[in-house]
């Protein structure tokens, strides 16, 4: 037993662990058996080829595993690289399939611009045709405003001359107005004092004037008709005014131009007013209510 256990770990160090028991065990039984030396020292040498032989192929064995390696390493890196291609040729395809979309989305564009490009020549020809039009409107245009300032200017210059003219009979008409009012107002002077002693019990003293009259403000007011006069014994100042044909708006600006004005500058005032004509009916009984005397021409 001492033998086989020291050929198991002789042979342990050439073989592996199983292969060296078998070995351990052939070689007891052989030297049990009582080989010859020949035939011991053959075996020995068989031992040493087997063992070299089993070194040859395990190197071989790792050279095998260290080309399977690399050639699992390169089958690896192609697999890699062909999934790289995949994926580039995936991402190729579209980027080809986006340029062909593309394409056919500019092809369509240019179409539309194409067309876009007809119509914009059609209008400007459209456009050329219209502005020549307009410039011939223009033009005629132009000439029947240059005939209308003519006309507007021979126009001024006629206006113009029935301004002056009318000016001119507006001031005949006011010359003729004011003769006619001073004269209206010249009967009265006479006629008024017994008119008004007749009718209201008034004594004019001195006589009937027109002249100038400061107001209230210190202006100079005009007053056609004014006098001293008493009435019941009081002192009183008359103011009268006379219209060719009196209307209401006359007997209102007679209150609010010479009355309003002199009001608390003269003392009480006793207002007349005397006309040839009034303009409507009710004028008389409007200016009896603003506590005016009317008096007509014919009352003179």
């Amino acid at each position: 037993m001492a033998i086989l256990e020291r050929l198991k770990l002789r042979l342990a160090e050439a073989f592996e662990e199983h292969q060296a028991a078998i070995l351990a065990e052939v070689i007891a039984e052989a030297y049990d058996g009582l080989v010859k030396a020949s035939d011991f020292n053959e075996l020995k040498e068989i031992v040493r080829d087997l063992a070299e032989a089993q070194r040859d192929l395990a190197e071989a064995q790792r050279g095998s595993e260290a080309r399977l390696t690399r050639l699992e390493e390169t089958v690896a890196g192609l697999a890699e690289a062909q999934r790289a291609s995949e994926a580039r040729l995936t991402r190729l395809e579209e980027t080809v399939a986006g340029l062909a979309e593309a394409q056919r989305a500019s092809e369509v564009r240019l179409t539309r611009l194409e067309e876009t490009v007809a119509e914009l020549a059609e209008a400007q020809r459209d456009l050329a045709e219209a502005q020549r039009a307009s410039e011939a409107r223009l033009t005629r245009l132009e000439e029947t405003v240059a005939e209308l300032a003519e006309a507007q200017r021979r126009t001024e210059e006629s206006l113009q001359k029935l301004i002056e003219d009318h000016q001119e009979t507006r001031r005949q008409l006011g010359g003729l107005a004011m003769a006619v009012g001073y004269g209206l107002e010249n009967q009265a002077y006479r006629a008024l004092p017994q008119l008004l002693a007749r009718d209201f019990g008034i004594e004019v003293k001195g006589r009937l004037l027109r002249r100038y009259v400061k107001d209230r403000e210190g202006r100079d007011v005009e007053v056609n008709i004014i006098g001293e006069a008493l009435r019941n014994g009081e002192r009183i100042v008359i103011v009268g005014e006379g219209k060719s044909q009196l209307s209401k708006n006359g007997v209102d600006d007679f209150v609010r131009k010479k009355l309003k004005r002199l009001e608390g500058v003269l003392g009480p005032i006793f207002p007349v007013l005397v006309t040839h004509m009034i303009s409507s009916p009710d004028v008389e009984e409007y200016a009896q209510e603003r506590g005016i005397a009317l008096y007509y021409s014919y009352d003179f």
